[in-house]
């Protein structure tokens, strides 16, 4: 992983521990509230993360008021 920024770090390692227990969905919001970083620089990183993250899945999943993401482990 060191490849990633710190903030890169952050978010996947969230994500890994979040879907331990199988796929869930997020909004980029969720995820920065729950590690301190603002949305906009979730946001900016998970499509970068989606390609190239081993650890987990992500997919652009649906897009209301915001997009969701839906994670899953590899």
């Amino acid at each position: 992983m060191s490849e990633f920024t710190e903030e890169e770090r952050q978010i996947v390692a969230y994500l890994r521990e979040s879907v331990a227990a199988g796929e869930r969905y997020f909004r980029a919001k969720n995820i920065a509230d729950a590690i301190g970083l603002s949305a906009k620089q979730v946001g900016v990183r998970l499509p970068r993360l989606a390609e190239k993250s081993e650890d987990v899945d992500i997919e652009k999943w649906g897009r209301a008021r915001s997009t969701t993401w839906r994670v899953t482990q590899s």
